[in-house]
């Protein structure tokens, strides 16, 4: 793709500002939609992009889109997805993908049949703890993996939930798809697939809030043989306070710490240094809470990179639905 890339955004919500000023480094942003008209016209006039209050219209009125991104709530990314996709636009989908197999599989059967791209935001495999620890995998630098902790401990007051669609099974679909996806993908994306589930949750503090869990156990066996436990939950008092990742080897032991798999908590590995990691960017800010780290010029390099290079790597839906599968079958196999 030669000429300047034209985007969209269907979703005028928070993560939908930092598209927007992705797409005004790599192309133009042309059209924002949203179903609430003050959200759109808001959103529109900061970007100098055209406002839109439902999707048929967007896609009606703009011919020359090259890339929509949906932030849309999780319930809606899949339908989203493929109004776009059938409309002959380029996809870039906040994550997750869908909240169910059979959702995303619809996904990607939209974007082959219409011979476009679709992409899902995974931003933490930017993180550089999380780029080291891939890589010394695939060196086998830590040697066979026996065993992995995942630990989630973020905080989501009820005023999180309260006068919008999180916290509701149809539109958010539970923690493990809002909060902890990133952690799910990373698993994935570290260690492979998973042989084994068995998980329990409960709902202590948002009984009468959300319509799930606030707080996960889950024991699994990956193919590889490796055994270990998520435990998660956005009870932790006040704030955010861990989103880490252990990994225990024959040859080495790497923990990756911080709030959001932002730091290298410790490091001891046969016969390498102790890395020295690039400066950190903040977390991404949300009002009254946080979220995962900030990589989305990273995901716009490699989307613009991907576009114009079938052979450049970017996660793609064929990938990214490994993490919709594995919280499913968490969700489907929890004992209590």
């Amino acid at each position: 793709m030669n000429h300047s890339l034209q985007f969209a955004i269907i979703g005028c919500g928070r993560i939908a500002s930092r598209h927007a000023a992705e797409m005004c480094r790599h192309g133009k942003l042309v059209a924002v939609c949203d179903i609430v008209k003050e959200a759109a016209d808001t959103f529109a006039q900061k970007f100098k992009a055209k406002a839109y209050y439902s999707i048929d219209a967007l896609l009606a009125g703009e011919k020359k889109i090259d890339v929509i991104a949906i932030c849309t709530p999780n319930g809606l990314h899949a339908s989203h997805s493929i109004r776009s996709l059938q409309a002959g636009i380029h996809v870039l989908c906040e994550k997750p993908m869908a909240l169910s197999t059979a959702d995303a599989e619809q996904m990607i059967q939209a974007a082959k049949n219409a011979e476009k791209k679709l992409y899902i935001v995974k931003q933490n495999r930017f993180n550089p703890p999380v780029m080291l620890v891939k890589k010394l995998l695939e060196k086998q630098k830590l040697g066979r993996v026996f065993q992995f902790q995942i630990n989630c401990f973020w905080n989501r007051p009820a005023a999180y939930y309260q006068n919008n669609w999180r916290g509701t099974r149809k539109l958010d679909g539970g923690t493990l798809f809002t909060q902890f996806s990133h952690f799910i993908d990373i698993l994935y994306w570290l260690l492979g697939d998973v042989a084994d589930i068995k998980s329990f949750q409960a709902n202590f503090l948002h009984t009468g809030t959300i319509e799930f869990e606030d707080s996960g156990v889950v024991l699994l066996k990956m193919k590889n043989g490796a055994i270990g436990t998520i435990n998660y939950s956005v009870n932790a008092h006040r704030k955010n306070m861990e989103g880490s990742f252990t990994l225990l080897g024959e040859k080495g032991t790497v923990k990756i710490g911080g709030q959001y798999l932002n730091e290298l908590d410790y490091f001891l590995v046969e016969n390498e240094p102790v890395p020295v990691l690039d400066h950190e960017k903040p977390s991404n800010q949300y009002g009254f809470y946080e979220g995962s780290m900030s990589n989305h010029d990273k995901v716009y390099e490699h989307l613009v990179k991907a576009l114009a290079d079938n052979d450049h790597a970017m996660v793609a839906a064929d990938e990214a639905i490994k993490s919709v599968e594995i919280i499913e079958t968490i969700y489907q196999q929890r004992l209590l």
